[in-house]
């Protein structure tokens, strides 16, 4: 009897370290705060925006319960150990408040990549021009002009840090962490990976985050996984070309979630996206989101806002046209259905990744219903974005890249061999 109690109380555990988290979620990130690396820290409503009453309705139509908060540090502390901008908080507040009313919990997401622009040059935190005491003093006030919000998730205190030189990010992230904790013990603390928060490189990169303490144990790990051939999530190249199957962004996340489990840790991938330039893209994200469901992991989807409606990526309506990615994405959403149809994929294969730690799943199971099939009159080509209608079925050249979001600049995170 002895023996059979302990056998039950390891498979307990061993239920509780694969799972992670709670449950799966879907979220989207409401881009447009963190807009204008060139113009920091910019005119708001002009050089960038926070994101309106309309698209939080939007997607708490849809079925989204998580919505991100992108923003950038320069404009809601203007001068480094310096008191916090209330306009700017004040208009992040209006979105938390939209978002409360739908009963939607909020991540804010600081959009630095590691750094602080000032005077025009970017400083990497913990140099001598930007200390890591100023990055801990700005989420100690952060955390405090937001303590009254009761639908806050958590804070991602730096997205997608990278290159850090001498100023290892463990050690910026682990003074942040105690900063905060002074003020707030209630909320989780989301910590994303070095190297772009690469999903597929995180033992390289990002292994030593578990050895971050946390008094309140409520932190959250975010890795970012893009399916593209040079992992950036610029998408510049046609399907073929960048040389993806329908396993390609479970093989890329595996390393990721292979990690969640060993060291029993929670995790969420704060961004991941498909072009609308071919149909393909959808079958590739659908298996991807089977796969963070089956485990438990959460995924916040990149991205959506008006002011980004034109790019490939975005899930926002394109005059009023749904977006293709849309219907993928409702499968995994809650309370939402859809009419689906079968769709031609190929999924099923075995999965292998030799650069991953521990035996990863043997086969991607196919799901039991899939989204509905463009229509005919539809072409998707490389490079395009579906115009609306009356001109249903022709295309017009997708919007150039610019430099209003990190993705026109980022480089490739890693090599491809």
């Amino acid at each position: 009897m002895r023996r059979l109690i302990i056998f039950i109380l390891i498979s307990l555990i061993g239920d509780s370290v694969a799972s992670q988290s709670a449950g799966f979620f879907l979220g989207i990130n409401l881009c447009g705060g963190e807009f204008s690396e060139n113009n920091i820290p910019g005119t708001l409503n002009v050089h960038y925006s926070y994101p309106t009453e309309e698209e939080v309705e939007y997607f708490y139509k849809k079925g989204f319960k998580t919505v991100t908060i992108p923003f950038r540090w320069e404009r809601v502390q203007k001068e480094l150990g310096g008191e916090l901008d209330y306009q700017e908080i004040g208009e992040i507040k209006k979105v938390i408040g939209w978002c409360s009313n739908k009963d939607m919990q909020i991540i804010l997401s600081m959009h630095n990549y590691g750094r602080y622009k000032k005077n025009g040059i970017e400083y990497l935190i913990g140099s001598y021009t930007v200390s890591r005491n100023d990055f801990a003093d700005v989420w100690n006030k952060l955390v405090n002009a937001f303590s009254g919000s009761k639908n806050l998730y958590g804070f991602e205190i730096m997205t997608e840090p990278h290159e850090m030189q001498g100023f290892d990010w463990f050690t910026t992230a682990q003074q942040a962490i105690n900063s905060i904790r002074e003020a707030d013990s209630r909320n989780n603390i989301i910590i994303a990976g070095e190297n772009y928060a690469a999903a597929e490189s995180w033992y390289q990169y990002s292994d030593n985050l578990k050895n971050l303490k946390d008094p309140a144990n409520k932190l959250i790990y975010t890795a970012h996984c893009y399916f593209d051939i040079d992992f950036t999530g610029k998408y510049v190249y046609s399907y073929e070309q960048n040389k993806v199957d329908d396993s390609t962004g479970v093989k890329r996340v595996m390393p990721f979630v292979n990690w969640l489990r060993e060291n029993n840790k929670k995790g969420i991938v704060g961004e991941f996206a498909v072009p609308d330039t071919d149909p393909r893209w959808l079958s590739v994200m659908q298996v991807f989101l089977k796969y963070l469901s089956d485990n438990k992991v959460s995924a916040n989807y990149w991205a959506s806002g008006k002011r980004w409606s034109g790019n490939p990526l975005s899930v926002y309506p394109l005059a009023q046209n749904e977006r293709p990615q849309m219907s993928i994405l409702q499968q995994f959403g809650t309370g939402v259905t859809t009419h689906e149809q079968p769709i031609n994929t190929t999924v099923g294969k075995n999965i292998t990744n030799s650069n991953t730690v521990s035996t990863a799943p043997n086969n991607i199971e196919v799901l039991p219903v899939f989204p509905p099939s463009p229509p005919e009159s539809f072409l998707f080509l490389p490079g395009t974005v579906l115009l609306p209608q009356p001109n249903g079925g022709l295309y017009k050249p997708a919007p150039a890249k610019t430099t209003t979001t990190d993705k026109g600049v980022r480089v490739a995170k890693y090599n491809n061999n």
